[in-house]
């Protein structure tokens, strides 16, 4: 017994190539086939051929301008350093004489060196890695234009709102570029004065007097008198009668400065020989004579009290009298009190003649 299968067409059982399957009722997703993923693959295989030279191109740039950038940072940052350090390690002369080298000790040319090498480092290295960011951004073709235009726009407004604080910046900079004044430093800054405890690029800190803290902002500053730079001054006036010996004055001032100078501490704290310039004014009844010499800064008042001690000690011992002030007040002999006193009266007794006769008679009685 045969059983006869009816023959059935195998286009009939698969479906036909590139037809896409219909989506059943229950929601199945739809399967692409196998031609669409192949056209896929293709096309992006093509659009990649096509475009990986511009990508290589724009790749090679960037990484050309990181490098450069990088590489320019780094030696633009070791060159400021070298330089900055060399300069904090010369020492600045004066007058030409062997002072140069004092004007600035090591700590405070470290952190002179220390300041300026951070602002001229951070300057540099912001305008590289910019030019740098504007280069890629170049490179990626984004116009720059809109962005330069607001920053520039941004710029302005942070000028103008902030121009104070910006004042004070450039101040500071300039203030620490030419070394006007530095921490352990005694300076007048006019609105303050007082001892520099930390200078930063907005705010001065100053130590007053007191012991109070002055906060100075460093736009502020008009002038500013440093007083512990290079020397400083000790001048003494002796005021003296005007009738005392000038040789005598001269020699016991002048022993006086000699056995000073070769004493300790104060040979190292005086820079120069006591000099005893002459006189500096005369009046009628006094005459000063003036002394002076250069100092260690900041000594100066110290020098002085020192100085004036011995003087009035040794003056002491030689005879010599010194002079509160200026001027002295002559002594003379006042009028006598009782010259301008009138004799007493006459009258000034109830009981005397004069004094019976004037009274004046008793009226009649007039009872009887």
């Amino acid at each position: 017994m045969h059983l006869e299968v009816p023959a059935v067409s195998l286009p009939a059982v698969l479906p036909a190539e590139g037809a896409s399957p219909t989506p059943s009722d229950s929601g199945t997703p739809m399967v692409p086939s196998l031609k669409d993923a192949h056209e896929s693959a293709t096309n992006a295989a093509g659009w990649v051929e096509e475009n990986w030279t511009t990508w290589l191109a724009i790749g090679l740039r960037v990484l050309l301008i990181v490098v450069i950038a990088t590489v320019l940072r780094v030696v633009v940052r070791r060159a400021i350093t070298k330089l900055v350090d060399r300069m904090s390690g010369t020492g600045t002369t004066v007058d030409g004489t062997g002072l140069g080298g004092l004007l600035v000790n090591a700590e405070r040319r470290r952190q002179r060196s220390q300041a300026i090498g951070s602002v001229l480092r951070s300057v540099a290295s912001f305008l590289i890695l910019g030019t740098a960011a504007l280069m890629v951004l170049g490179t990626f073709q984004i116009n720059l234009a809109p962005l330069l235009a607001s920053a520039g726009v941004a710029g302005v407004a942070i000028g103008f709102g902030a121009r104070n604080l910006v004042t004070d910046f450039l101040s500071g900079v300039f203030m620490i570029l030419e070394d006007q004044y530095g921490v352990g430093d005694t300076v007048d800054a006019g609105v303050a004065s007082g001892e520099v405890i930390e200078v930063g690029l907005r705010v001065t800190k100053l130590r007053g007097d007191h012991g109070e803290i002055w906060y100075v902002r460093n736009g502020e500053v008009k002038r500013i008198g440093n007083l512990s730079q290079g020397w400083a001054t000790a001048n003494v006036d002796v005021t003296v009668r005007s009738d005392e010996d000038l040789d005598q004055v001269k020699d016991t001032l002048v022993a006086v400065a000699e056995r000073m100078s070769k004493e300790e501490p104060w040979n190292e704290l005086l820079w120069s020989s006591i000099e005893v310039l002459g006189l500096d004014s005369v009046l009628l009844d006094s005459m000063v004579v003036r002394v002076s010499a250069k100092t260690m800064p900041g000594k100066s008042l110290t020098v002085e009290r020192e100085l004036r001690w011995r003087i009035k000690r040794a003056f002491d011992a030689a005879g010599i009298r010194i002079v509160g002030g200026a001027t002295v007040p002559v002594e003379m002999e006042g009028p006598d009190p009782a010259a301008a006193v009138a004799p007493p009266s006459a009258y000034a007794s109830s009981v005397s003649p004069q004094s019976v006769a004037a009274s004046p008679l008793t009226p009649p009685s007039t009872t009887k």
